[in-house]
């Protein structure tokens, strides 16, 4: 084995493991709900806080920062936090929410890669296309009503609703990506931090989480 061939397993190896030590320990912070998955959500908010603070900082105009987008960002990390633990109240919403997230960056990669086609904004997000984005409207929507018809059976009707609201979920998703895309374009960094081994920051991860919860709080919320 070369070691130029060496250094991507390696890399991928690092990746495996530090999602698999970031699944159990999410997943036990869910699992355990109450006080324990109020603490961790409001320890990873911290750490989102630090590395949006870390990033706006970098992104001046003559030389001086935005104190907007730094407080704008305060407040979104905030209220997607806040809504992670309402959600939590009724555990199949969450579930529904991350399985709907991963859902959409799985859906969008292999439909990116099988398809290609054109990009939606090259210069924000190169890797990005519209037939990854359906794909991943697709996953997310397939996947949202599976797992409510998972939890309670309801008409096809239902079904149609959940998936396309799965797939506006989808959406939403892909713009906090995008959102987080160009604040690292304009601060000039290529990982919001270097937290978590091989997959760069929080940020990285859980920019389209942080979009979704925020709007599947509110459609609860008016939905009663």
């Amino acid at each position: 084995m070369t070691p130029a061939s060496a250094k991507p397993q390696a890399d991928l190896k690092t990746r495996a493991i530090s999602a698999a030590v970031m699944l159990v320990v999410a997943g036990s912070a869910i699992f355990a709900g109450g006080a324990i998955f109020e603490a961790f959500a409001i320890l990873i908010g911290l750490g989102l806080a630090w590395e949006w603070r870390g990033i706006s900082g970098k992104i001046t105009a003559q030389g001086r920062t935005n104190p907007a987008l730094q407080i704008g960002g305060l407040i979104y990390i905030g209220l997607a936090v806040w809504a992670l633990i309402q959600l939590r109240e009724t555990p199949i919403d969450l579930i529904a929410v991350i399985a709907s997230v991963i859902a959409t960056d799985t859906g969008a990669y292999f439909a990116g890669r099988a398809i290609g086609g054109p990009k939606i904004a090259p210069n924000v997000s190169p890797s990005k296309t519209w037939a990854g984005l359906a794909g991943g409207m697709l996953a997310s929507g397939i996947t949202m009503a599976a797992v409510y018809e998972f939890a309670s059976d309801f008409s096809v009707a239902g079904w149609v609703m959940f998936a396309v609201f799965g797939g506006v979920l989808a959406i939403v998703a892909q713009a906090g990506d995008f959102l987080e895309s160009a604040m690292k374009r304009k601060a000039e960094v290529k990982d919001s931090s270097h937290l978590i081994p091989g997959h760069g920051g929080l940020l990285d991860r859980l920019d389209g989480l942080l979009a979704v919860a925020v709007l599947m709080l509110i459609v609860k919320l008016l939905v009663g």
